[in-house]
């Protein structure tokens, strides 16, 4: 898998999913890192500076949040060998949970990534009864992997996004990103047009084809007409924007394009992931766009009233 981000939107409307990929493409995670994930970040939020609005705060970057906890994971060690991926969410005194609220039609999404964004799956494991939430599982890349688990728990009102981390054995090649804005999927030309810009929110469309000609037939898929997730190089921070939109009726069908509001973090590189639903069959296709700096209304050219942009963040 190409590295690249997915962009998934989650059902009634638009939900971008915001997940950084750490440092250098493909590279094994250093302990120091992945300590650094394990006690959080300061990146939690980001206040917009422009105009007084906020970007939404960041997930994903700790183990616990909202009084919760990840347990380890267990996963298969090496590529190639047949497995389960297996986890629990705790309280913070090790009691295990196991009420959850339903959202986007499941009770928990799985996000696993490796480090330079490729290797990226959503799936959704099943809980049995004790509240060990499990999948069968096989590695077909080395490399070190963030674990994202998103839920609502029954005790609150907002989702909670936590993160392990895990190491699979083996050689790998590093996957470098660039810019893309055009992939070629199963057949499909899927296109995304629109710019990212920091602290604000930003238009994006993606258009589906197949052999020159538009795609109609796009079903819903986890209560919506596709599912985005975008990664942001750097910390591996995940962030949801709901976008505008009726949920789809049942037997309804859309396209060929899909519409987004996305509010980026900080300027810099965003991989992205659309997953949309033809003829039953879930196919992704992957962006990689540049969130440009936003503007500031600080700056002037000269004594007179100019527009102006930011020139760092």
């Amino acid at each position: 898998m190409n590295a690249g981000a997915r962009l998934g939107i989650y059902g009634g409307g638009l939900v971008v999913a915001f997940v950084a990929a750490f440092g250098l493409a493909g590279v094994v995670v250093p302990h120091e890192a992945v300590d650094e994930w394990k006690a959080g970040s300061a990146m939690q939020s980001h206040a917009n500076g422009d105009g007084g609005s906020s970007v939404t705060s960041l997930k994903g970057l700790s183990l616990s949040a909202e009084g919760l906890q990840l347990s380890p994971v267990s996963a298969p060690r090496a590529v190639g060998e047949d497995g389960t991926l297996s986890f629990r969410v705790e309280t913070l005194g090790g009691e295990t949970v196991t009420a959850f609220e339903r959202a986007h039609e499941k009770v928990l999404h799985l996000i696993v990534v490796r480090s330079d964004g490729s290797e990226f799956r959503h799936v959704h494991p099943t809980m049995d009864e004790a509240g060990t939430w499990s999948i069968p599982w096989v590695w077909e890349e080395a490399g070190t992997y963030r674990v994202f688990a998103d839920f609502t728990p029954a005790s609150g009102d907002e989702g909670v996004t936590l993160t392990q981390t895990v190491q699979v054995d083996g050689s790998f090649v590093a996957v470098v990103s660039e810019p893309r804005r055009v992939d070629q999927i199963d057949g499909f030309a899927v296109e995304i047009e629109g710019d990212l810009v920091a602290g604000t929110v930003s238009d994006l469309r993606i258009t589906v084809s197949r052999d020159g000609d538009p795609v109609t037939g796009l079903e819903p898929y986890l209560g919506a007409f596709g599912h985005l997730v975008a990664l942001r190089e750097g910390d591996l921070a995940y962030l949801h924007v709901h976008a505008a939109g009726d949920a789809p009726k049942e037997g309804e069908t859309s396209g060929p394009e899909i519409a987004f509001a996305a509010e980026a973090p900080p300027a810099g590189r965003y991989l992205l992931y659309l997953d949309f639903q033809v003829n039953g069959t879930v196919h992704t296709a992957e962006f990689v766009l540049d969130a440009a700096h936003g503007s500031t209304d600080h700056e002037t050219t000269d004594e007179t009233e100019a527009p102006t942009h930011s020139d760092g963040h």
